[in-house]
C-alpha cells in the first residue's frame, strides 16, 4: 500500500503526515522509549545532513502550500525549518537540539489546524 496521489486534502495530511513521521518519529531509543527520525540522525552529517533534512522539511511546506494555505501561515512554516537547519549546522550542540526541536512536527500542527478549521472532510478518525 503507497501513499494517495491525489491533491485532494485528505491526500496531502496523509504524505505531509508520513514525511513527518519519517523526519521526527521513525525511530525508537530502546530502554528510553525516546523517538526519533532522520532529520536527528542525517543532521549528524556536518553542513550536507541539515541542508537535506531542510530540503525533506521543504517538500511539507510546499505541499501545504498547494492546500492553499495563506502565506503567513507558509512563511511561519519556513521559519521553523529554517531555525531548525541554521541551529541544527551547529556542531554537536545543533545536534543535540536537533533530538528535541521538531520543526516538522510543528508545521504538521499548522497544517492539520488549517484543515480543521477550512476542510474538515479531510479530518480522519484513529483508533
Amino acid at each position: 500500500m503507497g501513499l494517495p496521489t491525489g491533491t485532494d486534502p485528505a491526500s496531502v495530511l496523509m504524505r505531509i503526515e508520513a514525511m513527518e513521521m519519517l523526519l521526527e518519529r521513525g525511530f525508537t531509543i530502546p530502554l528510553i522509549n525516546r523517538k526519533f527520525g532522520l532529520d536527528a540522525l542525517i543532521g549528524l552529517i556536518p553542513v550536507v545532513g541539515d541542508l537535506i533534512t531542510a530540503g525533506m522539511g521543504a517538500y511539507i511546506i510546499w505541499e501545504a502550500r498547494n492546500l492553499g494555505m495563506p502565506k503567513w501561515k507558509v512563511w511561519r512554516m519556513a521559519g521553523n525549518v529554517a531555525f531548525d537547519t541554521a541551529i541544527g549546522a551547529i556542531p554537536l550542540a545543533g545536534d543535540t537540539f536537533d533530538f528535541f526541536f521538531r520543526s516538522n512536527t510543528r508545521n504538521l500542527k499548522i497544517v492539520k489546524k488549517h484543515l480543521h478549521k477550512h476542510h474538515p472532510e479531510a479530518q480522519v478518525i484513529e483508533g
